[in-house]
């Protein structure tokens, strides 16, 4: 958890009038006020780190996490989002939208971490003991990313609160210019659930989507399965057909993703997802 998320974590229960130098008060706001409980579990973890912090420590309430399925968007309202943002939220949205980064590792990402060359871009600095990442990318994510200003050594140099603001008043303005309230439910998080959802819609490879988002247990990855195949259950599933008809056609095939469905008068016939 970094700094900016502990402090705005931290903001949510003193606003609601919490004092922290007393733990008993924090338990009884968090108690008295309708908090979600990704949210509570967030305030939790931040006060416990506020209080190591100045040494002291609390007995921590324990809560029961309920797990929903997430907001899957449609990939125009996305776009919607982040025609409709300023130039620096709109790349942060594009860079999350393309890899399905976590915002937190987003925001790490260095200028020196891009390879304009290559089409690429490498988290060498993931969040909750993910693995290192190479993602590949559009050039218009690059083309978005080269236009803003080289001001320090992080492409966004800025704190993870003020993304967020920039991204709250966006969605509010672009929803209501579009008189779509789905909008609203967007967050820098739920392109990571939309990524995931993508890749395993047009791949079927659960551990291709495992290494993609970092996760360490396939525990974390299979909802995805679960929530694909409910979005997409009544879309016919769109492959590209070749034909080989020598032992080095056919590796070529295989070679780049290709599975052997069959042969007939001394033809191989192999298919591959769309």
């Amino acid at each position: 958890m970094t700094i900016d998320v502990i402090d705005g974590a931290l903001y949510k229960i003193v606003e609601k009038g919490a004092d922290l130098e007393d733990p008993e008060s924090v338990k009884d706001t968090l108690a008295r006020h309708k908090f979600g409980d990704q949210t509570k579990r967030a305030i939790i973890i931040a006060y416990t780190t506020f209080l190591k912090m100045n040494g002291k420590q609390w007995q921590r309430p324990t809560i029961t996490i309920t797990r929903k399925l997430p907001f899957i968007p449609l990939e125009r309202e996305i776009d919607d989002l982040i025609a409709g943002s300023g130039k620096k939220t709109a790349s942060f949205l594009q860079l999350l939208k393309e890899t399905g980064m976590r915002a937190g590792e987003g925001i790490r990402i260095k200028w020196t971490d891009i390879d304009t060359e290559r089409n690429t871009i490498t988290l060498n600095e993931p969040e909750k003991n993910g693995n290192p990442r190479i993602f590949k990318v559009s050039p218009k994510l690059l083309s978005m990313i080269e236009r803003l200003p080289k001001t320090s050594q992080r492409i966004f140099n800025c704190t993870y609160t003020s993304l967020k603001t920039s991204l709250r008043f966006s969605r509010k303005r672009i929803s209501r210019n579009l008189n779509n309230p789905r909008l609203l439910k967007i967050t820098f998080h739920t392109l990571r659930h939309w990524k995931a959802t993508m890749e395993y819609h047009q791949t079927k490879d659960i551990l291709h989507v495992k290494e993609l988002l970092g996760h360490r247990k396939l525990d974390t990855t299979t909802m995805y399965i679960q929530i694909a195949e409910a979005l997409f259950q009544h879309e016919p599933e769109a492959f590209t057909v070749k034909v080989a008809k020598t032992q080095e056609e056919i590796t070529a095939h295989l070679q780049v993703g290709f599975e052997w469905i069959g042969e007939k008068d001394g033809l191989v016939f192999l298919r591959k997802r769309k």
